[in-house]
Parts: structure tokens; sequence; C-alpha cells
């Protein structure tokens, strides 16, 4: 029982570190291929993440201790589970809890969820579905044979040619249960009505600053590491480095920076644009409108966090501020549209002209 819960924690935690690190593009191609995202099927792409590893952990792992270590068997009588299975119920009398049914019929629920991944998130058929099943398995089964490519010196577990039955099998039930879901909801291709203009609500505005968050996290994280990587494999102390050192603020400059070189060329945040939303003319040259974007976003909230307090406490004000405008406005303008007197709309609505946004102001 152990093992599985540790199996189950660790393909949570290498799916929760996928989807972060995937949540800005993700965010960007679904408003691009379906013009919106939903929950539902966000939260169908995360579980797919974790799906992704717990196929690995609980087939991989735990790798055996190599003092206690002893060679597995191998079964390549396809179908040998039927006399198994016939065998062990005539002996217990139970159909559903016999332990050899039961393995059976968790190889089988195993892949099942991948053959239904296949289906609802890249409108991939039964064929698809049983040829990916059948591949994924037998890398599996080729992996455990072969002691991890060669890391054990034999098998830790059994390949069984009854396995990768069972888990294809699965891999084409999870298709045909796939068929649940409403055909508009299933597949990768390009919403009929993706290029529709949609109303900007908090929601999406939230989802956009989410977005800004993250990105400034990760391509601070990022370049942090590789700086400090560098200074260390020249000669540094890596205990010396702190939360405050070159390589932290390496990481900060560079994702400010990217952000705001994006503001200055484009008008708009990352967030902005992933979420495809845009501010209207309003009072303020674009000379002035774009570096405010920019002193009113996540990119100047980095660098005030990273400065000696009291100062880094202007980076709480400014989410403060951010949040508190967040919830006046229902398109989530901000101070940027506070300051300029412009709303936020769908970047699909077309320009709009200062005359028919004084009017709409006006109105």
């Amino acid at each position: 029982m152990d093992n599985i819960v540790r199996s189950g924690l660790l393909a949570v935690v290498a799916g929760a570190v996928v989807a972060v690190l995937a949540f800005v593009p993700f965010v960007a191609v679904s408003y691009r291929r379906r013009g919106r995202l939903t929950l539902g099927r966000a939260l169908l792409w995360a579980a797919a993440a974790v799906y992704f590893w717990a196929i690995w952990t609980y087939t991989l792992i735990p790798l055996p201790d190599s003092e206690v270590y002893r060679c597995a068997g191998v079964n390549l009588h396809p179908f040998a589970f039927v006399d198994e299975v016939r065998s062990a119920v005539a002996v217990s009398g139970r159909y559903l809890t016999d332990p050899v049914v039961l393995q059976v019929a968790l190889n089988v629920l195993l892949f099942a969820p991948l053959g239904f991944f296949l289906r609802v998130l890249g409108g991939r058929g039964i064929l698809i579905a049983g040829l990916v099943g059948f591949a994924t398995s037998g890398i599996i089964e080729t992996t455990q044979l072969t002691g991890v490519w060669g890391i054990f010196p034999c098998a830790y577990r059994v390949f069984d040619v009854d396995d990768l039955l069972a888990n294809t099998g699965g891999a084409l039930l999870g298709s045909i249960l796939a068929f649940v879901v409403p055909a508009q909801h299933r597949g990768v291709e390009k919403a009929p009505d993706a290029e529709t203009p949609r109303p900007v609500t908090r929601r999406r505005r939230l989802l956009g600053l989410v977005c800004d968050v993250v990105g400034v996290w990760l391509v601070g994280v990022a370049v942090a590491v590789v700086v400090q990587a560098v200074l260390v494999l020249r000669g540094g102390d890596a205990s010396s480095f702190s939360t405050d050192d070159v390589a932290s603020l390496s990481g900060t400059v560079a994702a400010a920076g990217l952000w705001l070189g994006v503001v200055l060329a484009t008008g708009r945040s990352i967030g902005d644009l992933a979420t495809r939303v845009r501010f209207t003319n309003g009072v303020l040259p674009a000379w002035v409108a774009r570096p405010l974007r920019f002193a009113t976003g996540a990119g100047a909230y980095a660098i005030l966090e990273a400065l000696p307090t009291p100062w880094s406490l202007l980076a709480l004000v400014l989410a403060l501020v951010t949040a508190a405008l967040l919830i006046v406005w229902p398109d989530g303008r901000g101070l940027t549209g506070w300051i300029g007197r412009r709303r936020l709309v769908d970047d699909r609505a077309g320009v709009v002209s200062p005359t028919v946004d004084r009017r709409a102001r006006a109105r």
C-alpha cells in the first residue's frame, strides 16, 4: 500500500510541475484553437499530465533494492491469464475480488484513461488508441525486461505478454467510453467559433494576471538557476547564494526585461496576449501608455519585490490595488485602464477608434 501511495504522490507532483511549466502556452493555445478556456478542459489536461506520469510510476517504481535483488520471470504465452483466473476462482470462489482477477482488471483499467484522453483531448480514434496503448505497454514491458535498459543485471519485474494484451484492451475500452463526451468537446481541431469575440470578464482577466505572474516567476527561476550553476562551476560556493544574490537578481532583471520588451512592442503583456485581450485607445499616447502598462503589471511587481525593505512593500501595495480594481471593474482593466481611461476588449473585436471609445465611455 505504501508503494501505491508513494507512486501516486510522485505522479501528482510530476504532473503538477508539467502543468505549471506548460500553463502559459496552454492558455494561449486554448484561446486560439477553441476561443476560450473552460475549467473542465483545463482539469482534463491536468489529469492527463498526472496520468502520464502515473503510468510510469505504477509500472516501474519502486526500483529494487540491490541487496535483495532477484531476477523475475517471463511469460511469452498469450492468454495464459485465462487459465490462471479459472484456477484461482475455482479455489477462492471469488469472481470479482480474487487477486488474480483484480490484477487483470487493473491492467485494463490502468490504460483506459489513455484511450479516453487520446479521443477527447487529441481527437484520435480507436485504431490510434490501440496502437498507442500497445506501443506504450511494449516500452514499459521491455524496460522491465531489460532491467531498465541495462541498469540492473536482469528483469526486476515479470515480462508478461498478457499485460501487453490487457493494457492494449484498456486503451481500446477507454477510447470507446470517450464517446460519452459530446463531439464538440472532443479533439484539438480549431473550433468554428474560435475567432468570435467574447466579453472580457473578471475571470478572464484574472487568468491573464495569473499567466503574467507564473510566466515572470518561471523565467526568473530558470535564469537564476542557470546563472547560479555557471557561478558554481566557475568556482563559487553554492551555499553562498541566497534569494538576494547575483543569480536571483539576474533572474528578476531577465524576466522584467522580457515583459518590458513585449509590452513596449505590443502594448500588451504576455498574459494579455495569451488571453487575447487588449486595451482600447485612451487619453494617453502610446509612448506613455505602454510604459504605464508595464509599470502596473507583473514585471514591475517582480522588480519592486526584489527591492530592499521597506521599498519592497510597494509590491504588496501594487498587488492589493490590482486586486481591488479587478473587483471594481467587470473587465478588470486595472491601474492602466483607470489612469489612461481605457477599457479592456477582446482582440478579435477589431480596432476601436478613439471617437467610438469616447462614446462608449459616455454611455
